[in-house]
């Protein structure tokens, strides 16, 4: 439409030699401008649902957590360490592993190799499912872990209990991750969205009814986790098969979902080692703070900051999985400049975004530390490190969005290999140095992971997302997509 209505304008009258160059000129950045507008909405449109989706998929642990918290100081300790250790040895994995669909099932969306859908998702259950077996082990053994790793024998006990009764959650979280990927990689996003809602709110009821009414205490709400994850996932799977949206891409199980098993987990492995390690990396920091003067307030803020990094995070992960989805979709469709276009309109996006969210963590900063303890000291460490954690986020937003477009590329390697040198080569050793030798405290282990680490960490995405070439790119996913054992069709 941009281009016909600047052709029209070009053919009213004979411009001079000026004239015609300021023309075209004009004419190609009002099409640019139309086109990146475009794209914009197409983003917002994926990202506006993802980021609630995500707030409400969060708030399950969330509410769980508020229920054990009225039973007594020993049973909200222990389920929290337990939270801690199972998302770090589990769910966190099988999230990152997941992702591998981002770039597999949206680039066959965009060659319109829709069949392959369907069967990258039994693949990708088999393999995290069978990935799951040790960490199931693990958490059947958490107790006996954290009381050799010197916890508190009794929140160790109760954290072991805890983690027991996650594990039925593990086996209906691995589909429901699939079946949200699945959805996601084809614009499907307000039933993802829908599902989440509807269980957040059953999620209450659930909990209530197996804490309370049952008897079964701490134990009942981390059974109430599994409740939630299956209807979750029944909601989704009743859409998946009843819907005409999915007619295309899911034509049943089928024996092809056995096959190039490889390939998928050759991804699926650098996509949980590019989550994990930035994650692993802040509990680190967690745990580091415990060897500071006054270690009970110290980590107590850090818990705060990273719980509230946690939460704001939802907005830039939004971003990322709907710059995922639009550039795995146009690499697929043989697009690299409409794949290119939706890079910087994201970065654009994100800096917005960013900006607006962080001016409004420097004006709470008074505010903030009231929703999470009464006590003057802790409230007034958490104003002080606000301005610090708002620079955090804003940095995080940059190179959360930029995980998105490397995802969609399928480079899970190199950011995997970029998070690892980013944060454990940069952040935590200047951490420690800013908080041990400097003695800076909390807000030194905070700086260190901030201005060594996460800058570090969008410095290198910066560099690897200027050098991509898109057209390589598609080829790329071209060859990956037609690669696969299954017949064209």
């Amino acid at each position: 439409m941009a281009h016909e209505a600047g052709a029209a304008l070009l053919e009213t009258r004979p411009p001079s030699a000026a004239e015609g160059s300021s023309h075209w000129c004009w004419c190609w950045c009002w099409c640019w401008q139309g086109l990146a507008g475009a794209e914009a909405k197409r983003l917002a449109r994926l990202a506006g649902p993802m980021v609630a989706s995500c707030f409400l998929q969060n708030a399950v642990n969330v509410v769980s957590l508020m229920f054990v918290g009225h039973l007594g100081e020993l049973h909200l300790a222990g389920a929290s360490l337990a939270i801690s250790v199972t998302s770090a040895t589990g769910l966190n994995i099988i999230t990152g592993m997941a992702f591998a669909l981002d770039t597999l099932c949206g680039q066959a969306f965009g060659a319109r190799q829709y069949h392959l859908l369907g069967v990258y998702k039994q693949r990708a259950m088999l393999v995290i499912g069978l990935a799951c077996v040790p960490f199931a082990l693990v958490w059947a053994n958490a107790g006996r872990i954290l009381v050799f790793l010197r916890q508190d024998p009794a929140v160790a006990a109760e954290a072991g209990a805890y983690a027991r009764w996650l594990i039925p959650s593990i086996a209906l979280y691995v589909p429901l991750q699939c079946h949200v990927r699945f959805l996601q990689t084809q614009s499907l996003v307000l039933p993802v969205m829908a599902s989440s809602g509807a269980t957040a709110l059953c999620h209450l009821a659930v909990c209530w009814a197996l804490v309370h009414r049952a008897g079964m205490g701490s134990k009942g709400a981390a059974l109430s986790n599994a409740v939630s994850y299956g209807l979750n996932l029944a909601i989704l799977a009743l859409y998946v098969r009843l819907s005409s949206a999915c007619g295309r891409t899911w034509n049943g199980f089928s024996v092809e979902g056995f096959k190039e098993l490889r390939q998928f987990a050759n991804l699926a492995v650098p996509s949980a080692f590019m989550i994990c390690v930035e994650f692993w990396a802040f509990e680190i920091i967690v745990l580091l703070s415990g060897l500071l003067p006054n270690p009970q307030l110290e980590t107590s803020v850090l818990s705060i900051c990273l719980n509230t990094s946690i939460l704001l995070f939802m907005v830039p992960l939004g971003l990322s999985y709907s710059v995922s989805t639009r550039v795995s979709n146009e690499l697929g469709a043989g697009q690299p400049q409409a794949a290119k276009l939706a890079m910087r309109v994201v970065m654009c996006l994100a800096l917005s975004s960013g900006f607006l969210l962080t001016m409004a963590m420097i004006l709470l900063r008074s505010v903030w530390g009231h929703m999470y303890s009464n006590e003057k000291e802790v409230v007034a460490y958490i104003a002080k490190m606000m301005p610090v954690l708002a620079i955090s986020f804003f940095i995080d937003g940059i190179h959360g969005s930029l995980s998105g477009v490397l995802t969609g590329c399928g480079k899970q390697k190199i950011g995997a290999i970029t998070n690892l040198g980013a944060f454990y080569l940069a952040g935590i050793p200047m951490a420690v140095l800013l908080a041990f030798v400097f003695h800076m405290n909390g807000m030194g282990l905070w700086l260190g992971m901030v201005v060594c680490g996460s800058l570090t960490k969008v410095l290198l995405f910066a560099s690897v997302a200027w050098f991509i070439d898109w057209n390589k790119e598609a080829v790329k996913a071209k060859d990956r997509v037609f690669s696969s054992s299954l017949p064209v069709t």
